[in-house]
């Protein structure tokens, strides 16, 4: 069976990349290879490998570097790794149409990202046609949310604050991480090829299904997502955002059901909002107030044009508003 044909791999990468994919779809290696190349016109990075592509000279066994320490992945592989899993993820589920709507959160996205502490990686942002309330990354700085959540959005620093959310995690490369504790279950178990020596794409095919089951059932370490809400909401006001924005996202999301298929895989692999919120509130205390407020700015009319362009009313340190904050809701006791 073809490895882009395998449904089962392509469900563990999505959970590998904290993903929100639900039913995979099958998908061809050309359509997978168009889409790498969408990847590259949009992240305006390196050129976008193919899916065959060999690992860099010298990168010799990546599971069994992983399972040695992340130090040994240098910039050039852990890219590398995000774009072949993104490639083989973006197979699964379709860009959203909206060119415009892509071409705004790439802006936004790599506007944040800039303020991180690695802006000169290949940050591409993209927004899958998908319905469901979610947002993920890939090593190397790849990054995806839903048009779901895109709709659930009431404003610029809503988006905003999950981008910069997903920023940290690639940033802290989080999950390079979780990939270094599970080739080392691995290995010690015996439980992995040694087939993934030279090529990548063998790397991908014998070995990421064994690691992305485990992670598609626990996801990212929920001290990852506390630390990724913690600095996201500093990079975000770093980048001239209302920082209260994931806050009151999270909101949103306190109120859906896990019962909802819309919501069930973000709230399967993150803590509960409510703590998460309760976490957000003692962390930023009264020290973002000053930063907050403002009159919000609306996605549709950044996508249509009739707001200024997000670089362009963003400043890296925001002048104090005049307006309070807005709250942020205590969970219900």
């Amino acid at each position: 069976m073809s490895t882009l044909r395998n449904p089962l791999l392509l469900a563990c990468l999505g959970a590998l990349l904290a993903g929100c994919v639900t039913n995979p779809q099958a998908t061809g290696s050309g359509g997978a290879s168009a889409l790498m190349g969408t990847l590259g016109a949009l992240g305006g990075g390196a050129a976008p490998l193919s899916l065959g592509a060999s690992a860099p000279a010298g990168g010799g066994n990546l599971i069994e570097l992983l399972a040695q320490s992340i130090h040994n992945i240098d910039e050039a592989k852990e890219i590398e790794i995000g774009r072949q899993l993104s490639a083989i993820l973006l197979g699964s589920k379709p860009l959203h149409k909206d060119m415009a709507l892509q071409a705004y959160v790439n802006r936004l996205g790599r506007w944040i990202s800039l303020q991180s502490a690695r802006p000169d990686l290949p940050w591409t942002f993209m927004v899958l046609d998908d319905a469901g309330f979610n947002a993920f990354a890939a090593p190397g700085g790849y990054v995806f949310v839903t048009k779901g959540l895109i709709d659930a959005a009431q404003d610029e620093a809503e988006l905003g604050g999950v981008l910069a959310h997903e920023i940290v995690h690639v940033v802290e490369k989080h999950h390079l991480k979780s990939l270094n504790k599970t080739a080392q279950t691995a290995l010690a178990g015996q439980l992995l090829a040694s087939q993934a020596k030279g090529a990548l794409g063998s790397f991908v095919a014998s070995q990421l299904v064994s690691m992305g089951k485990e992670l598609y059932a626990k996801g990212l370490d929920r001290g990852d997502e506390y630390e990724a809400d913690r600095k996201g909401v500093t990079l975000a006001a770093r980048s001239g955002l209302d920082p209260f924005g994931l806050p009151a996202l999270l909101q949103t999301l306190s109120a859906a059901k896990p019962t909802d298929p819309g919501y069930s895989l973000v709230l399967s692999t993150h803590p509960p909002a409510e703590q998460r919120m309760a976490a957000l509130d003692t962390a930023m205390g009264n020290r973002f107030d000053a930063l907050a407020g403002g009159k919000p700015v609306l996605i549709s009319a950044r996508v249509k044009g009739s707001a200024p362009p997000a670089t362009e009313t963003a400043p890296s340190a925001p002048a104090k508003p005049a307006t309070k904050p807005r709250p942020v809701k205590k969970p219900a006791a």
